[in-house]
Order: structure tokens, then C-alpha cells, then sequence
């Protein structure tokens, strides 16, 4: 939506995925995943439970390690140090330095996990202060103005148990944006809510995304993928099945897992 398929080639991608490979114990979670993602552009996740979505978007933020392959994210190695060593070997990133690349990336949940006992506002402006070192008095204008770009300003003093889901889930984007991150990775956003507030949170992704955020979302929201995104990856089993364009994938499935898929969500 904001680049052509020319253009986004020749530009070096915001996220980019090779050999993915996750596992949990037995369980073989990513298969070898390739993914790019260019500035500016909106990809989303389609897939069944326990396809490797939200797995996926927890590699990319450095919640999960991963055992193969590379993410890449506004052209820095995830994770580790730019360069192999002499032997080849990849050096760990320290701490800190992986606290400072996932800085860098918003991520908004399934459930909202606000701090209960802190106001919206405080909620916002929470990590500016405690990961950036500044003071309130710098934090407080962006976090008004963030959640005035949510549509919360008017619930700024609310705590969480006063405000609707849709409500609360609005403070935790303005939260996540509250790094001022390169990219935002949403992970089902809207499944935990009621169907009445699910549009409120996804009329805010459709802002960012007019706005260029780079953003990656799993979701079953299908008119949301197919009015948003530029690019659709349906997920099955730990690989990627069909990717494309969401004319291509939704409207056009070349597989018979995807055309069920689409089925029995539509």
C-alpha cells in the first residue's frame, strides 16, 4: 500500500527472516521460516492455532530464542553481533544491548497486560521513563499526545478495570508506541474481545498503517487483511504455505489447506 512489489525489492527490508528454525523440547515449532518485510508495509499471519505465528512474532521481539537461521530487523542482526567470529560462530548480544534492540519493537498482545494499578497515562508513559531515564515532565506530553491518537485522551486518568477492552487494548498500543518503534507486531489484537469492540482497534491499526508504520499482525480478521495489508502469509504447521498478496492469497488460495482455512473462517 505504500510501495510497489518493484519498489519494495530494491529497498533493504525492515524485517528479514532466513532458516527460522524453533523448538520446544520435542516439539518442532518453525520449520525454516523466510520472511521479508519492507518499510512502510503491513504483512499479516494467517493460520491456525499452533500454526507458528505468534512464535514467530516472539523470535522477532527476542521473547523466544531461536535454535537456526537469522532475523534481521531495521539492519541489525537479532540477537547477536553483526559479524561471525573467526570460527564462524555467532557472539550472543549481552543483556543490555538485546534490552536496546527490542526497544526498537512495539508488541501488543492478545490480552492487554496493562499494570492495574496504574492509571492509561501512566500506563504510557511507564516505559520512556524507566528504559529511557527520562523525566515525567518530557513523557507526559507524548503520552497525551498517543493517546490522543487512540482515541483516549478523554480516559487518561482511567485505571484499567474502569475501561472496556477495546478501550484497554487502544492504551496498549499508544503504550507500545510510546518507544517510538520501527516496527509494531500486533498478536491477535482483536481475539479477545467482544465483537461490538473490534472495530475500534482495528480502525487505530488502519491509522498506523496510513501513517507507514511497519507493522506485522496475526489475525483472523479478514476484511482487516484484505483492505489492509500489502502482503498475506498463511502459516500451517511451522512453514510458510502461501504468501502473496491478499487478492492472491484470499481471494485466489492455490492450496486446499488455505481454501479450508479461509472456509471455516468465513
Amino acid at each position: 500500500m505504500t510501495t510497489s512489489a518493484a519498489e519494495s525489492a530494491r529497498i533493504e527490508p525492515m524485517v528479514r527472516i532466513t532458516g527460522l528454525h524453533k523448538e520446544f523440547g520435542p516439539l518442532h515449532f518453525l520449520k525454516g521460516i523466510d520472511l521479508d518485510v519492507a518499510p512502510g508495509e503491513v504483512c499479516v499471519l494467517l493460520g491456525p492455532s499452533g500454526s507458528g505465528k505468534s512464535t514467530l512474532l516472539r523470535c522477532i521481539n527476542q521473547l523466544e530464542t531461536f535454535e537456526a537461521g537469522e532475523v534481521w530487523v531495521g539492519g541489525e542482526r537479532v540477537g547477536y553481533e553483526h559479524d561471525p567470529l573467526p570460527d564462524g560462530r555467532l557472539k550472543r548480544l549481552s543483556d543490555k544491548e538485546i534490552a536496546a534492540q527490542r526497544a526498537r519493537v512495539g508488541m501488543v498482545f492478545q490480552r492487554f497486560n496493562l499494570f492495574p494499578h496504574m492509571t492509561a497515562l501512566g500506563n504510557v508513559m511507564e516505559a520512556p521513563i524507566k528504559v529511557s531515564g527520562l523525566s515525567k515532565e518530557e513523557v507526559k506530553p507524548l503520552a497525551m499526545s498517543l493517546l490522543e491518537r487512540v482515541g483516549m485522551a478523554d480516559r487518561a486518568d482511567h485505571y484499567p478495570a474502569e475501561l472496556s477492552g477495546g478501550q484497554q487494548q487502544r492504551v496498549a498500543i499508544a503504550r507500545a508506541m510510546a518507544m517510538k518503534p520501527e516496527l509494531m507486531l500486533f498478536d491477535e489484537p482483536t481475539s479477545a474481545l467482544d465483537p461490538e469492540l473490534v472495530g475500534e482497534v482495528l480502525s487505530v491499526l488502519k491509522d498506523l498503517a496510513r501513517e507507514g508504520m511497519t507493522m506485522i499482525v496475526v489475525t483472523h480478521e479478514m476484511g482487516f487483511a484484505r483492505e489492509v495489508a500489502d502482503h498475506v502469509v498463511f502459516m500451517d504447521d511451522g512453514v510458510v504455505v502461501e504468501a502473496g498478496s491478499p487478492d492472491d492469497v484470499i481471494n485466489h488460495p492455490k492450496s486446499e489447506r488455505l481454501q479450508g482455512f479461509i472456509d471455516s473462517v468465513l
